[in-house]
């Protein structure tokens, strides 16, 4: 099993582009923060950070565990512990999150540049947040040795250049 992850701030692609390609018969995962925030109606406190990550990789653990060539992560545990240190100063995550996403064959890195930022109520924080997180984790990826992809500009350029990458 190989594992893609697309990583990546708020409103920089993820969901859409793993929805396309949901529709096209790949195996993906979809983002379980997003799910917890929509069922709970607000966003995580500190402390249920944990139990987030590691059901974002249980999932991504049992798609991979179901035979498919390859599973899609519209995220990974990495984000989660990524928003753990920016909004709790809370590192504790990272160990399990990287050593996780060292086990991704493809990590891509959804840039800001070129989709506009779009409210949604009560998850996104906005443009500046959006473009902190962004370099927070650029930083962490280059820090850690973890090779990534980068996808930017419009959300056309951004499938055609994914298909690229897929196809291999």
């Amino acid at each position: 099993m190989t594992c893609i992850s697309l990583l990546g701030a708020e409103c920089t692609g993820k969901s859409a582009l793993t929805q396309v390609l949901a529709e096209r018969g790949e195996i993906t995962v979809s983002e379980y923060l997003r799910e917890w925030c929509l069922r709970e109606g607000r966003t995580p406190r500190r402390e249920e950070q944990a139990a987030i990550a590691q059901e974002q990789q249980r999932r991504i653990d049992a798609a991979a565990a179901s035979g498919a060539p390859r599973v899609i992560a519209d995220t990974t545990a990495l984000m989660t512990a990524l928003y753990s240190r920016h909004y709790f100063k809370d590192d504790s995550l990272l160990p399990f999150a990287l050593q996780a996403q060292r086990r991704c064959a493809l990590t891509v890195l959804c840039c800001p540049e070129g989709l506009p930022w779009q409210s949604d109520g009560f998850l996104r924080d906005g443009e500046a947040t959006r473009l902190r997180i962004h370099a927070e984790l650029q930083q962490l990826l280059d820090r850690e040795g973890l090779a990534y992809d980068v996808l930017n500009g419009d959300f056309a350029a951004r499938l055609e250049r994914l298909d690229r990458l897929l196809a291999g």
